[in-house]
């Protein structure tokens, strides 16, 4: 076997990117810090389609509400990392012989390949009766509602904060309509400000009212995840 006489062989190296013709440096220094970032490196080689699957599979690690037998629903599923996640765990595939088989519907607004184990809807969550629409498609209660919905950054932080918050209150109010007593909501945030309300009003439907930055989430994004267990029907 040849020798590694580089010296490189024993330890990771951090990737430069050089700033084409063309590209933005806050485009490089993107580049650059997904090329060198480890939760990157590992979803590639675990067959994960993006580093947003390592914060669902933690906080499921954290609250376990992805058990065999559960009916999810993900909204804002693309690119299908948190589908990955879930389909093993509540056993939607029927692989875990004596455990009860569960259920994933995935929403997006943009089309997602194929998750086996899972049915995807390509729809605009915000548009009128899309929440009648997925409560067809699931066919009864939901024992989780997730969402990493997110709109486009508008590059305004208090805009972009706005934004999701929106998303967030429309989840929780599906959430409200579908859950069975003692379900869950999981749903991605920006911390600014605006989301007491949303915290307040998961408090009057919830027993648990959690928020978490899972290690996942990188430590300089004012991403967090609020987790609502024991939904009171």
């Amino acid at each position: 076997m040849a020798k590694n006489t580089s010296g490189r062989g024993q330890r990771d190296l951090t990737v430069k990117v050089k700033t084409a013709r063309g590209r933005k440096m806050s485009s490089t220094l993107w580049l650059q810090r997904q090329l060198n970032d480890p939760y990157v490196r590992r979803a590639k080689a675990e067959g994960y389609r993006g580093r947003a699957a390592y914060k669902i599979l933690e906080l499921d690690d954290k609250f376990r509400f992805l058990v065999p037998g559960a009916r999810v629903v993900d909204l804002g599923c693309a690119p299908g990392g948190w589908l990955q996640v879930a389909v093993p765990r509540i056993n939607a595939l029927g692989e875990k012989s004596g455990k009860a088989v569960g259920r994933i519907i995935g929403v997006d607004l943009q089309e997602v390949e194929p998750v086996a184990g899972a049915e995807i809807h390509q729809l605009d969550f915000l548009e009128d009766d899309a929440d009648v629409k997925v409560k067809d498609w699931l066919g009864g209660q939901a024992d989780v509602v997730m969402s990493d919905m997110a709109a486009a950054a508008s590059g305004h932080k208090q805009t972009d904060h706005l934004r999701i918050v929106t998303l967030c209150e429309a989840a929780a109010h599906f959430a409200f309509d579908v859950l069975a007593p003692r379900g869950t909501f999981v749903a991605k945030v920006l911390a600014g400000g605006a989301e007491s309300q949303l915290q307040t009003l998961l408090k009057q439907r919830f027993d648990k009212v959690a928020n978490v930055k899972p290690p996942a989430s990188r430590a300089d994004s004012s991403e967090k995840f609020v987790v609502a267990t024991g939904f009171r029907g």
